[in-house]
């Protein structure tokens, strides 16, 4: 058992005791227990362990190709949400575009995938107004994260503050026509950062229980030893956070929920983020990647109002590039169909813009 996989056992609100558990478990094992006899019977407060999820086969996906200059590398997504059928896709700086975000139809996605168009699809441009006066906050580094509930929309923003970093997360309404998102700078309130990491802040949105979820990027013991998920209400007033698990790589985006109140988060490592090396672990059952390939996976979560814990099932691994390429995955939506039944996907620039489908095995 790895130590990242013993932290995810333990309870988020007994982490302050590791040094107790710690000592405990040097002695027992002193004494000449067993790691099974300590981790049932010693330790009373370790979650207790299921039977570990299958690990899944990487998956192929389909690529979307896109036209116009939004294929560009320099589109720089970070993430993306439905607004009724439209796909609404997020660039991290929409003041490099005009102040615009960009739109496709689901109908066309879905002529694309079944082979009912093959020419690449032109995203449309959506106004932005008033991002232009985010623009001009101190330390600002772009958008992260989108999401929406009815006509309203819910977005992050990353800010680099001095030494550190500060979240920000800001409500907007959406035009029932796609004529614009109107942002409201009056409501922006912050997301305290959970670690000194640099260019990490909030990089996810969940939706439930008429409150407003943000995750954290970085999870893992080793950078957040007690990582929380930060709630708020529909108007931003700061309510309780949620505890969270100790997760390994990054997370840089998540689905709404499920009938069974269920989602899927992207699960991302690039083999070059120094500060990050750390992570290398498993989670609940998943084989560990190594230290030199990237980590391109979904993973499923459960949502309660006592937590988010991790749902069980196996993760989707993504088929990887050749040559060690990683695909920094930015932003996901479920895409679900009478025809299809999967993951939209988008990357930022690395190694270029990327919209893809991938479907959810069998």
């Amino acid at each position: 058992m790895n130590l990242n996989y013993f932290l995810y056992l333990v309870r988020p609100a007994q982490r302050r005791k590791l040094p107790f558990l710690f000592t405990a478990l040097t002695l027992f094992l002193l004494a000449g227990c067993t790691w099974d006899i300590v981790r049932f019977s010693a330790f009373p407060l370790l979650r207790s362990v299921t039977a570990p999820a299958p690990v899944t086969v990487e998956q192929p996906i389909v690529e979307i190709p896109l036209d116009g200059p939004l294929a560009s590398r320099s589109a720089e997504f970070s993430g993306m949400a439905w607004y009724e059928d439209r796909l609404i896709l997020l660039p991290q700086f929409p003041n490099l575009w005009g102040n615009q975000l960009f739109t496709l139809s689901q109908a066309e996605l879905v002529d694309f995938l079944t082979g009912r168009r093959s020419q690449p699809l032109v995203p449309q441009p959506l106004p932005l107004v008033n991002g232009d006066l985010l623009w001009q906050m101190a330390g600002f580094e772009g958008f992260e994260a989108i999401a929406f509930q009815d006509d309203r929309a819910y977005l992050t923003i990353e800010t680099a503050q001095g030494d550190g970093m500060m979240g920000y997360l800001i409500s907007g309404v959406m035009a029932p026509d796609l004529s614009e998102l109107r942002l409201e700078p009056a409501r922006l309130t912050e997301i305290p950062p959970q670690s000194d990491l640099r260019n990490i802040s909030d990089e996810a949105i969940l939706l439930a229980d008429n409150s407003v979820f943000t995750f954290y990027e970085a999870n893992s013991f080793f950078v957040n030893a007690a990582p929380v998920v930060h709630r708020f209400d529909l108007d931003l007033n700061v309510e309780a956070t949620l505890p969270f698990v100790n997760f390994p790589y990054r997370l840089t985006d998540a689905t709404p929920l499920d009938a069974a109140r269920r989602f899927w988060v992207i699960n991302y490592f690039f083999p070059g983020d120094k500060y990050l090396q750390g992570q290398i672990g498993a989670l609940a059952g998943n084989q560990p990647a190594t230290i030199d390939r990237p980590v391109e996976r979904l993973v499923e979560f459960q949502f309660s109002s006592e937590g988010i814990t991790p749902a069980g099932t196996a993760s989707i691994a993504l088929q990887l590039l050749d040559d060690n390429i990683a695909r920094n995955w930015e932003g996901i939506v479920r895409l679900e169909t009478a025809e299809l039944n999967g993951f939209l996907v988008v990357t930022d620039y690395y190694p270029e813009t990327i919209l893809a489908f991938v479907p959810k095995p069998e």
